[in-house]
C-alpha cells in the first residue's frame, strides 16, 4: 500500500488566519472611519490624507505591539504550565499516569485500555502526551508572538492603504463617499475570502464585517460633523 500524504485540516490555518483577518479588517475599518470623520469635519483633502497616513502608521504599530504582548502572555502561560507538568512527571509519575488514564477513560475507553494507552504514550513522550491531552497545548494552537505581530502589522497596513489611495484619487467633494463605498466593498471581499479560507459559508461572515464596518464609518462621520460644527 502506498503511503498517504499527510492530511491537512482547515484548523491548521487558524493561527495566521485570525491575525491576518483581524489586521486587515482593523486596517480598513479604523483608517476609513478616521478619514471619513475628518472629511466630515474638514473640507481640506490634504488633512484627510494626512489623517489616513497617520492612522495607518499608528494603527500598524499598535496592532503589532498589541498582538505581541497578548500572544506573549499566552506563550508565557504555556511555558509555565509545561514546566510545572515536567516537574510533576518527575516527582509523581504514578499519579500522572493515573491522571492521563482517567482522561482517556472519560473520553470513552474502558479502564484497562485507558491505562494501557496512557502507559504506552507516556513511555514514548510523557510531557507531550500530558501537554496535549491534559493541558490542551498543541502545535496548531501554540502561541507565536512574533508571527502574530508581523502578520497583524502587515495586514493592517495593506488594509489601511486602500482608503488612503482612494482619498488621494477622488475629488474632494466625493472623498467621504468614495472612501466609504470602496472600504465596504473591500470589507465584503475580505469577509468572503477569509470565510472560504476557513472552510465556512460566506454569507454570515460577510454580513458581519459589512455591518460593523458601516456602523463604524457612520458613527465617525456623525461625530466629525458634530465636531466640525462645534469647533
Amino acid at each position: 500500500m502506498l503511503p498517504h500524504a499527510p492530511e491537512r485540516h482547515l484548523v491548521d490555518r487558524i493561527g495566521w488566519l485570525r491575525a491576518a483577518v483581524l489586521g486587515a479588517n482593523d486596517g480598513i475599518i479604523s483608517t476609513a472611519s478616521l478619514m471619513v470623520g475628518v472629511a466630515s469635519a474638514s473640507t481640506s483633502p490634504h488633512e484627510v490624507v494626512v489623517a489616513g497616513i497617520a492612522g495607518l502608521v499608528a494603527g500598524a504599530m499598535s496592532m503589532a505591539a498589541g498582538e505581541y504582548v497578548s500572544v506573549s502572555s499566552q506563550a508565557d502561560t504555556e511555558r509555565a504550565d509545561t514546566h510545572r507538568e515536567r516537574q510533576e512527571l518527575l516527582s509523581q509519575p504514578d499519579f500522572e499516569l493515573a491522571e492521563l488514564a482517567g482522561i482517556y477513560e472519560a473520553r470513552g475507553l474502558d479502564p484497562v485500555l485507558a491505562r494501557e494507552v496512557a502507559t504506552q504514550l507516556m513511555a514514548r513522550d510523557a510531557l507531550a502526551s500530558h501537554s496535549r491531552d491534559e493541558l490542551g497545548i498543541t502545535d496548531i494552537g501554540t502561541a507565536r508572538p512574533v508571527q502574530a505581530a508581523l502578520t497583524s502589522a502587515a495586514t493592517f497596513s495593506m488594509g489601511s492603504i486602500l482608503p488612503v489611495i482612494v482619498a488621494m484619487a477622488a475629488p474632494a467633494s466625493l472623498a467621504s463617499a468614495a472612501i466609504t463605498a470602496s472600504s465596504l466593498a473591500m470589507l465584503g471581499i475580505l469577509g468572503a475570502i477569509s470565510a472560504r479560507a476557513g472552510g465556512a459559508g460566506t454569507g454570515r461572515p460577510t454580513f458581519r464585517v459589512l455591518f460593523w464596518g458601516a456602523l463604524a464609518m457612520a458613527t465617525s462621520a456623525a461625530v466629525g460633523m458634530l465636531i466640525g460644527r462645534a469647533v
